[in-house]
């Protein structure tokens, strides 16, 4: 079950980078083995094409790999400023001056 499990986060889109770990190192999103025992569109299309033809559009594919990258990397710091903002608004600054008691935890 560990293959399925794996398959499964690789391939649902993370909320972090908006994309999927798979599409962010081969270039293009995963063809799922429900897509090749139930034909889906893309892969029905995919299979009409000719050699040089799917070389071609994988190339193009491949190209636009460092943009969804950094597009991913964008996204991810957006999320983690917005996550930061969420945190800072929950915390309570406390000021401590000198001779204030203290539960100090020891290690």
């Amino acid at each position: 079950m560990l293959l399925f499990a794996l398959l499964a986060y690789r391939t649902s889109i993370r909320y972090s980078t908006g994309a999927t770990l798979y599409a962010l190192v081969y270039g293009m999103e995963a063809v799922l083995p429900v897509e090749v025992e139930i034909p889906s569109m893309r892969v029905l299309v995919e299979s009409k094409l000719k050699e040089v033809e799917w070389a071609k559009q994988r190339y193009e594919q491949l190209n636009l790999i460092d943009e969804k990258r950094l597009t991913a990397l964008c996204h991810g710091q957006c999320y983690q400023q917005r996550m930061a903002r969420t945190f800072n608004k929950k915390v309570c600054p406390r000021e401590f001056s000198l001779g204030d008691l203290v539960l100090r935890k020891a290690a």
